[in-house]
């Protein structure tokens, strides 16, 4: 990945492991949209609240987008070879998955649920979001899925990095276009496919359809790395990432999420223009030293926890769900919520700082290295999807 240098940054620029804080604190707020959506279609509807967070997996659109952007954020004028990118990615999401794939196998096992040895083979290999087979796709981990992705997105990635028209603005304008475009007709492209399950998976789960949310995100980072000011600012990105899921709501009660120009593919496909914007402008707001009150001490702590608690909390939903069954009313609804978020929070926490980040640490120092002055290039933690 051999690029000009980006254009050097100020002193006031924050550097280390979160250069850009308020993209860290974005995370934790994505992590719980997808939260309580599993929450209010798993455990039980709160009214108002799960209208609003009904068609929360775009969570996961934005982590694809922002691990674009901060990939190319990162990487761009750096002189990095492949398979020390690759490696550091592996060490960043491998290890973790590992460990909440085999913790999801034990509870399926001890809620009397038999678990197929192609869908754990599949999910440590992360190849299961390539097979169009619900029993595979969530038979070992079921968050896991959006890792196949991710796997895929960083194999692209240096081959994204050498595309000459992404070296000039005029060449990624015209990337950006044709990406919104082709993210508007693959959603269109719903209405050709009859099997409603085919649907779910082509237009859901499968990485090459996703793949186009991951450039929005890799053409967002390297404008700003190079000096491009977003179209609007941050808290006007705010306003409209807000506005886009209140407008689902009432699309949802007139349209069945079975058809296909239901809000359900449509939230997570038609969402990843707005999420570019929104992380463009964070970034940029942190690039130029302004407060967003998104970048605090305690908000990158928790969006440092929430690739953890992405993997964990569907889990817990499902031990309580198998010991205790769904709560029959709205302030047993709201109480199991809270119980669920508390503890799969904790359990995240514990997670990052004992299992994820230390052996993370381990597989990096044993990996291959950079052999030239670039050693020193910053491991992207304010993004890299969920990771």
């Amino acid at each position: 990945m051999q690029h000009r240098p980006r254009p050097r940054r100020s002193s006031t620029e924050l550097s280390g492991r979160d250069r850009l804080a308020s993209l860290t604190g974005l995370r934790f707020w994505a992590a719980l949209l997808v939260v309580l959506y599993h929450l209010s279609r798993q455990v039980g509807r709160i009214p108002g609240a799960s209208e609003a967070v009904w068609y929360g997996r775009t969570g996961v659109t934005f982590f694809f987008v922002l691990s674009g952007f901060v990939l190319a954020w990162t990487y761009d004028g750096k002189q990095v070879p492949t398979q020390v990118f690759l490696w550091r990615r592996f060490a960043r999401i491998w290890p973790l998955l590992a460990a909440t794939t085999v913790l999801s196998v034990g509870v399926w096992v001890a809620l009397g649920k038999a678990v197929s040895a192609k869908a754990v083979v599949a999910s440590l290999l992360l190849i299961h979001a390539w097979i169009p087979d619900n029993a595979v796709l969530k038979g070992g981990n079921p968050a896991a899925w959006s890792l196949s992705d991710e796997a895929w997105f960083y194999l692209v990635f240096p081959l994204l990095m050498a595309l000459p028209a992404l070296r000039s603005a005029r060449g990624r304008r015209r990337i950006r276009v044709m990406a919104c475009v082709g993210t508007v007709l693959v959603w269109l492209s719903g209405s050709l496919i009859v099997d409603p399950s085919l649907r779910v998976w082509a237009l859901d789960y499968l990485p090459l359809t996703r793949t186009l949310q991951f450039l929005l995100g890799v053409v967002a980072g390297l404008a700003v790395a190079r000096g491009r000011r977003p179209p609007i600012g941050l808290w006007p990105a705010v306003v409209l990432t807000v506005g886009w899921h209140l407008a689902l709501v009432p699309w949802s009660q007139a349209v069945p999420d079975a058809l296909w120009y239901s809000p359900y593919q449509a939230s997570q496909l038609l969402s990843a223009p707005v999420f570019a914007l929104l992380v463009a402008a964070a970034a940029r707001a942190d690039l130029d030293g302004r407060r967003t009150g998104l970048g605090g001490a305690w908000a990158v702590r928790l969006g440092h926890w929430s690739f953890a608690w992405y993997l964990i909390h569907e889990i817990v939903i499902r031990v309580w769900l198998g010991r205790y069954g769904r709560p029959e009313d709205v302030l047993g609804t709201a109480q199991v919520w809270l119980v669920v978020i508390v503890a799969s929070l904790a359990l995240s926490a514990c997670a990052y700082h004992w299992v994820e980040h230390p052996l993370e640490r381990m597989l990096r120092s044993a990996g291959p290295r950079v052999p030239t002055g670039d050693s020193r290039v910053p491991e992207p933690r304010a993004g890299a999807g969920m990771a």
